[in-house]
């Protein structure tokens, strides 16, 4: 397929960065909102791939969940208030950020998007919110690191090998990394019936089914696939451990996944005391484990149910957010994940106990179809949803988030 592409397309495929086209510019002055970039990533990726960002696991029940809950909250207004002075910095861990809100890890973004990562963190950089880079990446941690230092968080799938954790500590550090996230709800790869339906599988397959969706989706495939084999060959897992991985396509990629589930309380200690950077442990649902977590000397949590990826009929973050605020809230930072695709959606989060949080496939898919400026875009909607939601809900700082803001109401059926 690559042979066959056309002088004429041949310098897109060159290494510097492509800025946004009018064609692209224009395409983007259509969305509005952040489920707006969805559409048009459906269109643009191959069903394979999008089904991979857009599936979760088995019924999608708890994916359904994540936003389901949102809609049972409703706001109690305040009026009559001054709010032209309102902003949304948020300090999180000494930092100060310019909205409440961060970029969550997500695998294989390279694929999605030309250097997906790369791209992601650029933007997050610029607009100053975090960006959390994904153990399942298929980029060079230090080139993200290099590319964002000030404002990306490494995000790592972890093995019950204490040498192997030991040895991928050392190499984050040495990346210049300030905060490490450790995911704990992966003790196993659970049934995504989903993926296996649109076609998508790890390892990925090549087959006459790929080669088709290929075909019938070209500005993916010369822009994302054909730029990437080019410039840096077949992707790999690159980040799993300390070493490269194996090719995305390779049948031994399997082992990058290998005994997770030996992963317990007692590694977590041996991170925290091995990690001298911020430590966050990502996957909490109960708060018993927060506290415990607390114990250790984790820094802060991310509630989360892995986006409906994981357990399927896992509650969803914002109903076990309350519970855990009050356990463990005074001794640690609560974040959470899951379902936020509104400003209204972040701000119910936050009053309902959360100090931060974050988003992540609204995110992808925009970078999917706008690359740097779309993901550009999608952060500047959604802040601008807040600085508006903050005005109507009459407060002038996330500081001045209360619970009586907020109530519960069955909406109808």
């Amino acid at each position: 397929m690559i042979e066959a592409l056309s002088t004429a397309t041949r310098p897109l495929l060159q290494e510097k960065p492509v800025a946004a086209t009018r064609s692209t510019r224009r395409r983007l002055g259509k969305v509005l909102c952040l489920a707006d970039f969805e559409a048009l990533a459906q269109r643009h990726l191959p069903r394979p791939l999008f089904g991979y960002i857009a599936g979760a696991s088995e019924t999608n029940l708890s994916l359904a969940d994540n936003t389901q809950a949102f809609a049972e909250l409703g706001f109690r207004p305040r009026v009559l208030v001054d709010v032209s002075a309102r902003h949304q910095r948020t300090k999180l861990f000494g930092q100060t950020f310019a909205a409440p809100f961060g970029i969550a890890p997500m695998g294989i973004s390279a694929m999605m998007a030309y250097r997906g990562d790369v791209v992601l963190a650029a933007a997050a950089q610029t607009a100053n919110i975090p960006m959390i880079m994904s153990g399942s990446s298929l980029i060079p941690l230090e080139e993200v690191a290099n590319a964002a230092p000030t404002t990306s968080w490494f995000q790592a799938y972890l093995p019950g090998e204490p040498s192997r954790i030991d040895a991928l500590l050392d190499r984050i550090e040495t990346a210049g990394f300030q905060t490490l996230v450790i995911t704990v709800d992966v003790a196993t790869l659970p049934s995504r019936e989903n993926n296996v339906r649109a076609g998508f599988s790890t390892p990925l397959r090549p087959s006459a089914r790929l080669l088709w969706q290929g075909l019938t989706h070209p500005s993916w495939s010369v822009k994302t696939l054909a730029r990437t084999l080019l410039n840096h060959g077949v992707p790999h897992f690159e980040n799993s451990f300390a070493t490269r991985g194996a090719p995305i396509i390779s049948r031994n990629v399997s082992r990058d996944f290998s005994k997770r589930d030996h992963l317990n309380w007692s590694h977590l200690e041996q991170i925290r005391k091995r990690w001298k950077g911020i430590l966050v442990v990502k996957g909490i649902m109960r708060p018993e484990d927060a506290v415990r977590a607390a114990s250790i000397g984790v820094d802060g949590i991310i509630i989360s149910n892995h986006g409906g990826r994981q357990l399927d009929g896992t509650l969803a973050p914002l109903r076990v957010l309350p519970g855990i605020k009050t356990a463990a809230g005074s001794t640690m930072t609560i974040m959470m994940d899951g379902g936020i695709r509104r400003g209204t959606d972040v701000l119910k989060a936050l009053v309902s106990g959360a100090d931060f949080v974050f988003v992540g496939r609204p995110f992808l898919y925009a970078a999917s179809v706008g690359g740097q400026f779309g993901v550009a875009k999608a952060i500047d909607l959604l802040s601008n949803e807040i600085h508006q939601d903050m005005a109507l809900l009459g407060v002038t700082q996330i500081g001045d988030l209360s619970s009586d803001l907020l109530c519960g109401f069955k909406v109808p059926g």
